[in-house]
Parts: C-alpha cells; structure tokens; sequence
C-alpha cells in the first residue's frame, strides 16, 4: 500500500463521477476514486462527450500518451499528482488523490493543496507502494465547511446575520461530526455547543469552531459534498532498480593472464571483487556470443584483420553459435553461470547487452533470409550509421516476419533470464520498430516484471521518449554532450520534471564508443567533475572501463571514438600499478557511490532543484527526500579554479530564509556552516565540488563520528 498523509478515508455525501452520474457514498466508506470510465480518455456514454461532471477536474497528471500507457514510478519513489479543479461561483473546493493497489484496493487518501493561488492547479505528493499496476484518481469535492468559515471571518466581525451564520455553522459542524469515528469526534461536537451558546459572546463563540483542536479532525474527516471523480489512471510501479543503480561496464575478454591474454568469464570474475568494492550495483558485460570472421574489423577499426585480431563483439553469429551461444574463447555456459554466481555473491546484478544483428556468419543468414534486407544484386546490405560503416554487420529487416522475430527475440531473452541475467542494455533499439519492443518487452514484463531493459538510443529525442513510453524501464541520455551549466539546467529541469513520469535517465559518463571532447582536453579534473555530476544528478549512472584512469586519448582530433578502442582489440590494464602510482579516481567513485547509498534524496530524480550561482562556471543544486537534503556544488572548468557567490533557495531545503546551518562536505568530512549567500572556492584536481548533506543535529553520519 503506499505511504500517505493520512490514515483513514473521509466520509462521503452524494458524489459525482467524471462522466456526470451521481452516486452515493456512506458516511466512513473508502473514497470511490475508481468510479465513471474504466481508461482514461474513453467514454462510456454520449453524455460524456459533453459532461465534465459536477465539479470539473481536468487535466489530471502524470499522464502519458493520454493514459493509453501507465505513468511510471519505482517502490518507495514519490512523485506529484496534480490537476485542473475549479466550480461556479464562489464556494470553496478542496481535492484529494486515491490510490489503488495491483488488487484494486483504495489506500488511505492523499489531500491535495491549490498549488499558486488563483490558478486552480491542484496537487499532491503521494508515494509509490509494492510493484505492479496501480491506478490514481483525483476526486474533486464542495467543502462547505470552508466555505463557511471564510464567510464567517467576514460577516461575525461586520455584525452581518451573526445568529443566522451561527446557526448555519452549528448545523454544518453536527453534520459533519457524524461522519468522525467516535474516538475524535468529541472537540467537534464541543464546537456546535459552543456555536449555539448564545450567552457567549458571537466572536467568542466563532474562534471556538475555528479552534486548531476542532480543524484537526475535520480535516482529517472532511465534510464532502458534489464528490467528482476523475477516470482512474494507470500507474506502472517496478522494482527500485529500475530508477537507482551505478553502472560499471567491461569487456571480460580484456581481463585475461600473461599466459592466456584472452580472458574467460573465470578470470573476468576477479575484476569483480575491486568493482563491488567501489560501489557498484551492476556490472554489464559487452556480448558474450560467437563473433563473426567474415569482414571482421582490425585494430581502431581497419577493413582488414589480421589473424589474432578478436574481431567486435557485436558482429554476433558464426558456425558456434548466436545470440544464445557464448564465445568458446570465453568459455562455456557454465563458466557464464560461474560470473554470473560470484557477482551475485558480491550483491552486483549481471546486465547483458542485447543487440539485435548478426555478422555474416550468423546462423540465421542461412536459416532465416527474410530476416535480413537483399539489395538488387542479391548480397545482403550490411549495417551504416553515415559516415560510419559497419561491413561486419547485417541489420535485421522486420516487416517480412514480425511474429517470428518477436518470438525469437523473447526466447532469447528467456534463455539468458534462466541464466541469471534480468537486466538487458538494447543496442540501437531506436533502429528497429517501436512496436516491436513494445511487443517484445511486454511479454518478458508480462511474467517476469523484475526484468529491466536499458534503450541505449542516442537518437532524436521523439523516439527516445517513446521508447521510454512504450516499455523501456531505463534510457541512455544526451548527458554526455551536456557540459555547461546551462545545458545542464535545461537539460536536467526537463529530465526531472513531466518526462520522469515515463522516462528513467541512466548517465552514463562514457562509453566505448563515445570520449567527449570535454573529457578529452580536460584531463583527470575533467573525469572528477563528471564523475560527481553523473553520481548526483541522476538516480542511475555509470562508467566504462578506463574511466577511473581518465584514459582520454581520442583516435584523432575531433574524434569522440578511443585509441586503440577496446572494441577491436584486447585493453589489458595493471590495475595494481595504476593504484600504487596513483593514477586511478576509484577512491573518488567510491566515495560518491557510498555516498548515493547512504543519501536517499539521491536516489530519486524529481525532487532536483537548481540554486543560483554568479558564475557560470559554478553549478548548485539540491535534492531532498524526507530528512535527507543533499547539496552540490561544482566547479565545470576543469582547467581553473574559480570562486562564486551561492545563493540558495532556502524553502527547496526545508529551512526558512534566515537559518545558517551546518553542512558537511562528504567528500572531505569537512562541516561549515551555510545561510541564504554563501562563498565558494573550487580548485580543480584538489577540490573539484561539494557534496553536502545538510545537517541537524540528530543528521546521521554517513562515516565517521557526528562532528556537531
């Protein structure tokens, strides 16, 4: 069930669903939030193409593709349900949000509060309970208890029709102390007998009604009248991995001994040890499969191999095998289920990378052609990304047999899910038909919702939000390309805001296939600063392998692709070495991931606020979840230092414009103390950000001693 401000339903009068029929409630009875069409945007009658309903509520949100797809969120993630309320006249209006469970069961009801005044803008904070599909319904009610006490704060006091609104109000009050269970009602029934004592003075006997004591239960126990209901609207909640998660990708097959260069899936599992101990949560393997020989690629992508070149990853398929088989130079499966055991042992999940081609080799080339695209000479046209061009691949062409694709395409999937894996990184999902994963993915999550699907799809921004739309629970993002602050604000303010209803971002700091510019030419403060955004900004994020060494040396000038990228050749590191001398930020990303666990206001994405900083090189934000504040500050040059005056927004951090507080950084364990204006001074390579958490005095400590 989810958690709520309040623990009982009100009462109910006579109520109203969207579509204009009346119904009636009882008094005490659960609020009927499911009432009038059973999906959002459909009618149930003719009447409804005209009828609102008594009170209107529209324009209810989270809503995505008109509610023909549910609205996303994660256990324990909360999230803000607003909508358009109004009615004639002048009469008070009040809302509230219901919410019911994968069983149908209405929870504990959420009030709503006008969120500026005077634009009839209602919302709510409600918070996600266990998986499954959920509803919300907006119900929007008359409150004429509030409807009387704004008029009798202006008629007593001008001595206008005093014993009439008196008695008005004392009827009002016993009506609705019916409706307050008997353990609260005594201070309501107080209020009628003081309403009607006429040997008391009238002001007397109006602050006796308007007592906080009197206001608790009745706000608690609302008198409702005219209840609208709006259609019930889908609500997808998963596992929490699916929002939260740091990401390590690497290549087992570069994790190899001097003896046998080419790792196995037995001597990869030693890097995992050093990778759990940085914080990670998943690790994810390039594919794993047989890797084709026909055109296969050389070193920093040559047209021609030569015979110990290992060829790429992702041209899958020859005569051992395909997207089900594992590499014999990596071992067998068994060896797979040895990783896949020993990460577990060290609380990481195993993410597989799925990426629908084959190599020329492919079984299926043979066996399935109508999978495939022939050009007018009869050869298959192979895989381009102009200028890029990809000789070693073939693009599946779907619309020949779509049925037998997505049936293949989930048996696969099934296959490596009995293997341990439930969490997948779709390569180019954005060049195949979205129907298709809609298909795909809505059968695994159909029996299986703990799967996750990770759209790795640097595309246009229409089909990566409808990917995210359509079923995958996580997204690839232009992060990357997003470097200045204000790139980063408009980026990040659109990230956490309506699109997070559907749309998880996982910042991925870099990849095989991309070395920005900005780490290129910034060097390891480049690396830091990055590191932090990524680890701060977004509830999941991740490195590639060489991240912690800031590798950053480009194939050439204006070049975003590695020298010597590991995706044609084996990258063996000394890991040891590179520790000893000192060349590796891993402490750094420990700390940042030890930070994320202990912080839960980073583990959610819509609760991200902005602060203004006079520079614009230096970036601030915030993000708060219950007692949990959580403030960053940046510096995004990496090549000079640079100092800023801070001004934060002090109601984002649960404190009133005049309070100074203690802040540590838990970076350094350093504590100041902070107020509304507050100098900063960022060195690169030496103190790159602040990570604070705002204290009280009962503020836990992530590690160490309290220091206040």
């Amino acid at each position: 069930m989810p958690a709520m401000h309040h623990s009982s339903a009100p009462p109910t009068s006579s109520r109203t669903t969207a579509a204009g029929k009346k119904t009636t409630g009882r008094k005490g009875a659960a609020p009927a939030g499911a009432a009038g069409p059973s999906v959002a945007g459909r009618r149930s009658s003719p009447d409804a193409v005209t009828t609102l309903g008594r009170i209107p509520v529209l324009d209810v949100r989270p809503v995505v593709q008109h509610g023909r797809r549910p609205a996303k969120a994660v256990t324990g993630e909360s999230f803000e349900v607003s909508a358009t309320v109004f009615r004639e006249g002048h009469d008070a209006v009040a809302a509230n949000v219901v919410l019911r469970d994968p069983a149908g069961r209405a929870g504990p009801w959420t009030p709503m509060r006008e969120l500026a005044p005077g634009t009839d803008r209602w919302g709510a904070t409600v918070t996600a309970g266990e998986p499954g599909r959920w509803t919300y319904t907006v119900e929007a009610w008359s409150d004429p208890l509030a409807t009387w006490r704004q008029h009798a704060r202006i008629k007593i006091p001008a001595g206008i029709d005093t014993e009439l609104v008196l008695a008005e109000g004392a009827l009002l009050y016993e009506r609705a102390a019916a409706g307050v269970p008997k353990a609260h009602r005594r201070p309501v029934l107080d209020a009628v007998a003081a309403l009607r004592d006429e040997s008391r003075p009238a002001a007397w006997r109006l602050a006796a009604a308007l007592a906080p004591d009197v206001r608790a239960p009745l706000d608690r126990y609302p008198l409702r009248e005219l209840v609208t209901a709006s259609d019930p609207m889908p609500l997808l909640v998963e596992r929490e991995r699916a929002l939260y998660g740091s990401w390590y990708e690497f290549f087992p097959r570069s994790e190899g001994t001097p003896e046998q260069p080419h790792g196995t899936f037995r001597t990869a599992a030693r890097r995992l040890g050093p990778i759990a101990e940085m914080g990670f949560d998943v690790v994810y393997l390039p594919p794993v499969h047989p890797i084709g020989t026909t055109f296969r690629k050389g070193r920093n992508n040559s047209l021609t191999a030569g015979p110990d070149d290992v060829g790429v990853p992702w041209a899958i398929g020859s005569p051992e095998g395909g997207h089900d088989a594992v590499h014999p130079d990596l071992g067998t499966i068994e060896d797979f289920d040895f990783f896949v055991g020993e990460a577990a042992k060290l609380g990481l999940e195993v993410a597989l990378d799925f990426a629908l081609q084959c190599s020329p080799d492919h079984p299926w080339v043979q066996k399935h052609p109508e999978w495939f695209r022939h050009r007018p000479d009869g050869s298959i046209a192979y895989a381009e990304n102009p200028p890029k061009k990809y000789q070693d691949i073939y693009p599946i062409a779907f619309d020949a047999d779509m049925d037998g694709l997505v049936a293949e395409t989930v048996r696969i999937l099934r296959h490596w899910m009995g293997h341990g894996v439930r969490i997948f990184r779709v390569d180019n999902p954005h060049t195949k038909p979205v129907v298709f994963w809609e298909r795909v993915i809505g059968e695994i999550n159909r029996t299986d919702p703990d799967v996750i699907f990770l759209a790795e799809a640097f595309t246009r921004p229409a089909m990566m939000h409808t990917l995210a739309q359509i079923g995958f629970q996580q997204s690839y993002t232009y992060f990357t390309w997003r470097n200045s602050k204000q790139e980063l604000t408009e980026y990040l303010t659109e990230l956490s805001g309506e699109a997070a209803a559907y749309m998880r971002p996982n910042f991925f700091a870099n990849t095989p296939d991309i070395l920005h510019a900005y780490l290129q030419h910034g060097g390891r403060p480049a690396f830091e600063v990055r590191a932090v955004l990524a680890a701060t900004l977004s509830p999941a994020w991740g490195i590639y392998s060489g991240y912690e060494l800031c590798e950053n040396t480009p194939l050439r000038e204006g070049s975003e692709e590695y020298l010597d990228s590991e995706k044609y050749q084996l990258r063996p590191r000394d890991w040891e070495a590179a520790e000893r001398a000192g060349r590796t930020i891993a402490p750094l990303i420990t700390k940042l991931n030890t930070i994320r666990r202990n912080s839960p206001a980073l583990r959610q994405l819509r609760n991200l606020h902005f602060h203004h900083a006079d520079k614009d090189a230096v970036i601030a934000y915030s993000k708060r979840s219950g007692t949990n504040t959580v403030l960053v500050v940046a510096n995004l040059d990496p090549h000079h230092t640079q100092e800023a005056t801070v001004s934060l927004d002090m109601p984002q951090l649960g404190l009133d414009w005049h309070e100074s507080v203690p802040v540590r950084d838990e970076l350094t364990g350093e504590t100041y103390y902070w107020g509304r204006a507050n100098y900063v001074r960022l060195e690169p390579g030496h103190r790159p950000a602040h990570v604070f958490t705002v204290l009280r005095p009962s503020t836990p400590q992530i590690g160490g001693s309290p220091t206040i």
